[in-house]
């Protein structure tokens, strides 16, 4: 909803500076837009401050319930309010936690303090159930509380390490370096490794953690092939070839099905057997290495292809 009326306002004001004849009417429109995104998330983070804000006045009062009643004299009166307490306690929880929900549809963060939220109940509660001050009424209500605290804890994680997951993964093949792809794609499986720290069977996880392991050795894989086909186009042959090889050294290290990496190595084994027909028909190793356009003086002046190797990035 927020990014849908920053795009209004976005088109509206650039609509109004484009009618009065300014060339860069888009400089206006992104600054309102960028705007009503700043506020709309100082909004939300508002929001969350509050709900837990309330949530700890109400775990204060819910601890301080049953010691404030004396064990010589229980009485019912105390009992029903420590069960209230427990109840507000939970309500004021559940109130942080939809916050976070909605705050999670554009900045999957809020999902990790709404994360925060269900463990700070979680080990609350679990040192009022263990206190011997606690009535068997309060550790009950304590209890089913706990429970339903559990699934959203589990929810809003899987929806944090879902949702940043995405969006690394989306930043990776926005880089334009091999190393930045690798280095933020690096960063989702982090993401997925905090994750599975508390849901290690946790399917989902699992495969996310795959999929962005496949998408690292592609990276890796499309790079050396990159290079090898450079090679071959400048009539390095045998250089080609290397490359090639260190292709199918990544793609045998790939977590993929069977039927996708058969099939990538077969297309880089019909290279290499290629390159290795033209240096048995063409040229012999070492003037494939260097190019039949090259000079021979200029061959003594270094190692063949040490320019090409100090300009390639390691892999």
């Amino acid at each position: 909803m927020t990014a849908f009326i920053a795009v209004l306002v976005f088109t509206g004001v650039w609509w109004l500076f484009y009618e009065v004849g300014d060339d860069a009417a888009w400089l206006p429109a992104a600054v309102c837009a960028g705007l009503v995104l700043l506020v709309s998330v100082a909004s939300r983070e508002i929001v969350m401050r509050r709900a837990w804000a309330r949530y700890s006045r109400e775990m204060e009062a819910q601890m301080g319930a049953p010691r404030a009643a004396s064990p010589s004299q229980p009485g019912a009166p105390s009992r029903k309010a420590s069960v209230q307490a427990a109840a507000s306690s939970l309500r004021a929880l559940q109130q942080g936690l939809a916050a976070a929900e909605e705050a999670g549809a554009q900045h999957p963060g809020a999902h990790l303090e709404a994360f925060r939220l269900c463990e700070q109940y979680l080990s609350n509660t679990e040192q009022a159930i263990h206190s011997s001050r606690t009535s068997p009424e309060v550790r009950a209500a304590l209890h089913a509380g706990q429970e339903r605290v559990r699934e959203s804890r589990r929810h809003h994680l899987l929806s944090w390490a879902r949702g940043e997951t995405q969006r690394l993964t989306r930043e990776a093949q926005r880089r334009a370096s091999v190393s930045g792809k690798i280095e933020t794609a690096t960063g989702a499986l982090d993401v997925i490794g905090e994750a599975l720290q508390f849901y290690p069977e946790e399917r989902e996880l699992r495969d996310s953690a795959t999929a962005v392991r496949n998408y690292i050795a592609s990276v890796k894989v499309a790079h050396w092939v990159e290079l090898g086909e450079r090679a071959a186009f400048r009539g390095r042959y045998n250089r080609a070839i290397a490359r090639y090889r260190d292709a199918l050294f990544y793609l045998s290290r790939a977590e993929m099905g069977d039927d996708a990496r058969d099939e990538a190595a077969a297309r880089i084994h019909r290279e290499i057997e290629m390159l290795r027909a033209r240096v048995a028909t063409g040229a012999t190793a070492p003037e494939a290495e260097v190019g039949p356009s090259r000079p021979r003086a200029a061959r003594k002046g270094g190692k063949p292809g040490s320019r090409e190797r100090a300009a390639e990035p390691s892999g």
